[in-house]
C-alpha cells in the first residue's frame, strides 16, 4: 500500500478519529503532509514482517501544544535534522520512518517526513491512538530503551537526551518547550527492524485509512446540552430522551450514562459532528452542535494489567472505573492488525 494525494484524506481522518478528541488537529499537518507528496512522490507503505532486522526505524512526532501548532508555522527540515542526528549516534543509516502516534497531527506529520526523507512508512506506531504522554507506548510496555532521543526545531537547534527513563524523557522534554517555543519535533524509542513486531503497535497506518472511510455504529447521536461544566450530550432521533456525559483531558477519557461507562480509556473516543462529518476535538467542543460519540477498541496490550497501569483509568485520574467488554458492534479492525473484522 501506499500513501499518496488521494488516500491522504481519508489517512487524515482515520488519524483524527484515533486522536480521541486530541493529538493536534490534522488540518495543518494533512496539508504539509500533501505538499510534501505533491513534491516527492507517493510514500511506501511497508509491513513489520518484510524489514531487515537490522533495520534502523526511527519513530518521529511532535511534542508541545496544539494552539502553538495552529498559529506558528514550522519549517521542512526538522526530519532532517532528527534522521542526521540519529544516524550520527546509532553509526548506521536510518532505513524507515514509523509515527510516533498515529492519531491527531503526528500521524499526518509522518507521511510528510517519510515523503521528504525519501524513506517508507512503517504500518505501525506507539501508540494506535493519540496519548499525552510521550511514555505512553507500546516500547515502553516492551521494554525498549527511550534514549538517546533527539529533539529539535525547524532552525537546526537539537538536544539529545540520554540515560532517562520514560517518564524522566517526559519530563525533560516537557521542560524544555518554552525555549523552543512551544513546539518540537521529536524521536525517541528508536527500534530495530526485528523489534517492530512485537514491540509497536502493528496496522495502524492501513486502520487510519479504513477509519476515514467506514466507523462504527455511535454509542449515542444528539446534540451537546452542556460544555462549561462537563461535557453533556443529549440524545436526539432514535436516541430521544437519553443523556450522557463525556469525561475530558486532553482526550475524550470516559463516556458515562447512568453512572455506567459506555466507554473508557484506553479506548478511543471520538466526536464526529453529524453535519460536517468532521471529527471534533476536545477544545472544539460547544454548546449545540450536533455530533455522535463514538468508540474505538484500542490495540490489546493496552487492556492488560501493564497497560491499564501506563494508560487505563487511573493513571487519568478516573478510579473504580473499567472499560466495559471490548466488543463494540461494527468495530472495522482487529486493533493492533489493521485488518477488516
Amino acid at each position: 500500500m501506499d500513501i499518496d494525494t488521494d488516500t491522504l484524506p481519508a489517512f487524515a481522518r482515520g488519524c483524527a478519529v484515533l486522536g480521541s478528541g486530541g493529538g493536534g488537529t490534522v488540518a495543518i499537518a494533512s496539508v504539509a503532509a500533501m505538499q510534501a507528496l505533491e513534491d516527492h512522490g507517493p510514500v511506501r507503505v511497508v509491513q513489520a514482517g518484510d524489514l531487515d532486522p537490522d533495520l534502523l526505524v526511527m519513530p518521529a512526532g511532535t511534542a508541545g501544544s496544539s494552539a502553538v501548532m495552529l498559529e506558528r508555522v514550522t519549517g521542512t527540515e526538522e526530519p532532517v535534522h532528527l534522521r542526521d542526528k540519529v544516524e550520527q549516534l546509532y553509526g548506521t543509516r536510518v532505513g524507515a520512518l514509523m509515527a510516533s502516534e498515529i492519531g491527531g497531527a503526528n500521524g499526518c506529520m509522518a507521511v510528510a517526513w517519510a515523503a521528504r526523507l525519501g524513506l517508507p512508512l512503517v504500518d505501525a506506531d506507539g501508540m494506535s491512538r493519540a496519548f499525552p504522554g510521550m511514555n505512553q507506548t507500546v516500547m515502553q510496555l516492551r521494554g525498549i530503551t527511550p534514549t538517546p532521543a533527539v529533539v529539535c526545531d525547524e532552525r537546526g537547534r537539537v538536544l539529545v537526551i540520554e540515560h532517562v527513563t520514560g517518564s524522566w524523557l517526559e519530563r525533560l522534554v516537557r521542560s524544555s518547550l518554552e525555549a523552543f517555543g512551544g513546539q518540537v519535533a521529536s524521536t525517541e524509542y528508536v527500534l530495530r527492524g526485528r523489534q517492530v513486531a512485537t514491540a509497536t503497535a502493528l496496522g495502524s497506518v492501513s486502520r487510519a485509512v479504513h477509519l476515514g472511510t467506514e466507523l462504527p455504529a455511535p454509542l449515542i447521536t444528539g446534540k451537546i446540552a452542556e460544555a462549561v461544566d462537563g461535557i453533556l450530550v443529549e440524545g436526539l432521533g432514535a436516541d430521544q430522551g437519553r443523556l450522557v456525559r463525556l469525561e475530558a483531558g486532553s482526550e475524550f477519557v470516559a463516556v458515562l450514562e447512568d453512572g455506567r461507562p459506555l466507554a473508557c480509556v484506553p479506548d478511543v473516543i471520538a466526536l464526529i459532528d453529524t453535519r460536517t462529518g468532521e471529527v471534533v476535538q476536545v477544545e472544539q467542543v460547544r454548546y449545540g452542535l450536533r455530533v455522535s460519540v463514538v468508540r474505538l477498541l484500542c490495540d490489546p496490550i493496552w487492556y492488560t494489567p501493564e497497560g491499564l497501569r501506563l494508560a487505563g483509568p487511573e493513571a487519568f485520574g478516573l478510579t473504580g472505573l473499567h472499560s466495559p467488554p471490548p466488543s463494540p458492534p461494527g468495530f472495522p479492525c482487529r486493533a493492533g492488525t489493521g485488518e477488516a473484522s
